[in-house]
Parts: structure tokens; C-alpha cells; sequence
């Protein structure tokens, strides 16, 4: 859904530029689907 590297949505997401992630098991985090496609229809569009 997010066409980037875990390093990038984690650098993103520490400037608050991304959602924030959430715990969902020991060793598992993921994120609202919602919050993710709000995040997509408010980017700018390409050119």
C-alpha cells in the first residue's frame, strides 16, 4: 500500500510526517488502515 522501506515510513514517522504505529502483538506493529489511506489522499498528487 505505502511504496517505501521500513527505514523511510520510520524516519517519517518520527517528524510526524506518517501515522503512528501500533502494537498489535509481542513482536508485531502495524498501523490504521484508515490513518493510511487519510495519510495517501492528502499527499500531493505527481505532476
Amino acid at each position: 500500500m505505502v511504496p517505501f522501506t521500513r527505514q523511510h515510513v520510520l524516519r517519517l514517522e518520527k517528524v510526524g510526517k506518517f501515522p503512528k504505529r501500533l502494537k498489535v502483538g509481542n513482536r508485531r506493529i502495524g498501523w490504521l488502515e484508515t490513518e493510511i489511506e487519510t495519510w495517501i489522499n492528502d499527499r500531493p498528487r505527481g505532476r
